[in-house]
């Protein structure tokens, strides 16, 4: 069965750059799309990017296009997600999921395997 571990998440100051991890244990990660999706108090979790599981597609939302990378190296089984010119907006637990299916999806509920979040804080 497929586990998911985020980490990377730290208290950064704005404009600063993080770099989250996602790894997968039990299962190889190159079977699936893996998307990024972030929760901020008060608010909705919604999905910020995803890679396909051939890495050669990507979507971003609008709030963190060309701000925010996201990778894979399936050799190590790991998606990254690159995080530069971060602003307190983007303060938020950072979740990754896994979708069983080569191709991304705009849908949360086609994510079948969560990891447990890491927190990321943008703050002076």
């Amino acid at each position: 069965q497929l586990q998911l571990v985020e980490s990377g998440g730290d208290l950064v100051q704005p404009g600063g750059s993080l770099r989250l991890s996602c790894a997968a244990s039990r299962v190889t990660l190159d079977i699936y799309a893996i998307g990024w999706f972030r929760q901020a108090p008060g608010k909705a979790r919604e999905g910020i990017s995803c890679i396909s599981k051939w890495g050669d597609s990507a979507t971003y939302a609008g709030s963190v296009k060309g701000r925010f990378t996201i990778s894979r190296d399936n050799a190590k089984n790991t998606v990254y997600l690159q995080m530069n010119s971060l602003k307190p907006e983007d303060t938020a637990v950072y979740y990754c999921a896994a979708r069983n299916h080569p191709l991304c999806s705009p849908k949360e509920g086609d994510f079948g395997t969560w990891g447990q979040g890491t927190q990321v804080t943008v703050s002076s």
